[in-house]
């Protein structure tokens, strides 16, 4: 816990601008080796919980820090988990769906409208434009963001 919490304050200090990105992957080196050494060290342990984490950490140890590199990249799914909700609360209201098809087609409209959302436009019109060049055999325009050069 105690390394999460150095971790996160570091994090809070590059969100506040305090430090720069560069400084930030400078001091983040430190507790990402002592994160690894803490699983490396209890990968044998007794007790299966532990072990398990240990296990965990210790493989997917450098997924845990790609926020400190990558620009755009939370430390937290918070941001997903609030989009799930608005999911999660319709599925309980509505008690679900009675059909594999009705699951697809739900899943499908909600992604459009979180994806809305989240790029502030307008769900209504994207479905109507979306309905409309289905209607004509056009193609839909894409809610992904447009390739960059070079990726």
């Amino acid at each position: 816990m105690a390394l999460y919490a150095r971790l996160f304050r570091l994090w809070r200090k590059f969100q506040s601008q305090l430090i720069t990105r560069e400084q930030l992957v400078e001091r983040s080196i430190r507790l990402q080796k002592d994160w690894f050494s803490l699983a490396k060290r209890h990968l044998d342990s007794e007790d299966s919980p532990v072990r398990n984490l240990a296990t965990a950490l210790y493989v997917h140890c450098d997924r845990l820090f790609t926020f400190i590199e990558h620009p755009g990249v939370e430390p937290t799914n918070n941001a997903a988990e609030r989009t799930l909700r608005i999911a999660v609360q319709w599925r309980k209201t509505s008690f679900g769906n009675r059909s594999a098809e009705g699951e697809i087609a739900t899943a499908r409209l909600l992604t459009v409208s979180q994806t809305c959302r989240v790029q502030n436009r307008n769900v209504l019109v994207y479905l109507g434009h979306a309905v409309s060049c289905y209607q004509r055999g056009l193609p839909v325009s894409s809610l992904l963001p447009a390739k960059r050069q070079g990726t």
